[in-house]
């Protein structure tokens, strides 16, 4: 079985590692909830909805920084965290930040997808999907 997002964040890493402008990804509405969430963090530059229903798909367009002759990424990491296998729960006071407070970690709690600043203000709890910085 495979874990659809494992492969969207596989394809916007592949996609940062050749400077490619613009990934597209299979729509599921968590994937597409997880990449909403990235855009308003400033982690990409915007989203698109592209299809119809068998080939649904949406674009997300890669935010770089400009040094010189190469750009590097704004993402320079991503990591998966909770798995189908394993799933990864954690309390509202558990919540801590990611590389310092340079990243996000993305969790799943009853009131929706949220970013860990977001459910520790709101004193949520829930699955840990992954981790951004």
């Amino acid at each position: 079985m495979t874990d659809p997002i494992a492969d969207m964040l596989n394809r916007i890493r592949n996609a940062q590692a050749i400077s490619k402008e613009i990934v597209a990804i299979p729509f599921s509405d968590l994937k597409y909830e997880i990449a909403k969430i990235l855009e308003k963090q400033g982690f990409v530059e915007k989203l698109e909805k592209k299809g119809r229903k068998p080939r649904k798909v949406f674009e997300i367009t890669l935010k770089y920084l400009p040094a010189g002759q190469a750009s590097s990424p704004v993402i320079s990491g991503l990591k998966r965290i909770s798995k189908p296998g394993q799933r990864i729960y954690i309390g509202a006071k558990e919540i801590r930040s990611v590389r310092g407070g340079y990243g996000i970690s993305i969790i799943s709690t009853p009131k929706g997808l949220m970013t860990n600043k977001e459910a520790k203000r709101k004193k949520l709890g829930g699955e840990i999907i992954c981790e951004i910085w």
